[in-house]
């Protein structure tokens, strides 16, 4: 596979991370970006980036950039979006890819112009377990999938000053970790919700801290979330079907998965895949995109859920200041 130009903009833990697959995959990242270009250029040693650009701006204009991954906090993710396509570059971002669905189907409309990629870092969307456990729904194996149960419980240490808790950052558990648990019930769910029902209650800065959400679609499907952000839950999903249910813990980053037949109540555990390499296989297929452009049912998907929690805030009529 052809080897890409990978520029990093952000240079957080995350971004850290991320520079260290992008190493173990690609080989070298050629770019990174920052506002303090002395965070740029110890991050650059760090990783031994060829290219240190104090701004997103100046790297974008690089002719031999491919790829930018954006690793900033969600509040800022539309703006650099909307920059990198216009630059013609294609563009791996962090979740939530947007703050709203607007904001998505925008730069969507212009990366389909100019024949772009833009794909959410979403782990699970990636993770070998996922097509595995994917393929086994499909088959027929645990017969039509009737509901979906997930949870997502952080208990956030008590900051008011923190990003989680600010408005103006985009913070609140819905974005944040909710938008593990809308991807999960998506991925299993044969078609987008089209009835949605929530309710919330709300930390002291106006942010959503927990919530309840039931979603159901046209084939009779239905999920139920619970996420909360001053509370610890286990990250659990349960896909319950005629003939038998799986169950995922720690389903972000997931490499095992245990399946239940009913009729029987045999067991069979499922594991592919290493938790261990989750953002090597965002690379990979975010590189596989770009070179067979199949990208598409992958960005459909965060599509979806970014419909949905557009969607969920406007049921609580919680918009953002910057929106």
């Amino acid at each position: 596979m052809k080897k890409y130009n990978w520029g990093i903009l952000g240079t957080g833990s995350i971004g850290k991370e991320m520079a260290s697959a992008l190493k173990e995959v690609n080989g070298e990242i050629y770019a990174v970006a920052n506002r303090n270009i002395e965070k740029a250029k110890l991050f650059g040693k760090e990783f031994g980036v060829t290219k240190v650009y104090e701004s997103c701006d100046e790297m974008l204009l690089d002719p031999n950039l491919d790829i930018v991954y954006i690793s900033t906090p969600h509040n800022v993710h539309y703006e650099y979006l909307l920059k990198a396509v216009k630059n013609n570059k294609h563009v791996l971002c962090e979740k939530a890819i947007t703050v709203n669905s607007k904001q998505l189907e925008e730069v969507v409309s212009i990366a389909k112009e100019k024949n772009l990629v833009i794909a959410e870092a979403m782990t699970l969307f990636h993770m070998p377990l996922y097509k595995k456990l994917k393929e086994i729904v499909d088959s027929g194996a645990i017969g039509k999938v009737k509901m979906i149960q997930v949870n997502f419980g952080s208990c956030k240490e008590y900051d008011v000053n923190n990003r989680f808790f600010s408005k103006e950052l985009a913070g609140g558990a819905l974005l944040d970790i909710g938008v593990y648990a809308t991807s999960f019930a998506r991925f299993f769910m044969e078609s987008k919700p089209n009835t949605i029902l929530t309710t919330a209650n709300y930390f002291e800065t106006g942010v959503d801290e927990q919530s309840g959400i039931i979603l159901k679609n046209n084939c009779g499907q239905m999920a139920v979330m619970a996420l909360t952000m001053r509370a610890k839950q286990p990250k659990r999903g349960v896909v319950s079907a005629e003939l038998g249910y799986i169950e995922v813990n720690n389903y972000p980053r997931a490499d095992k998965a245990t399946i239940t037949y009913t009729e029987d109540n045999r067991t069979e555990e499922i594991h592919v895949g290493d938790t261990s390499k989750a953002l090597c296989y965002e690379i990979e297929d975010m590189q596989e995109y770009i070179a067979n452009k199949n990208g598409d049912e992958q960005l459909q998907l965060t599509r979806d859920v970014t419909h949905i929690l557009s969607e969920v805030r406007n049921q609580w009529g919680f918009v953002y200041p910057f929106e």
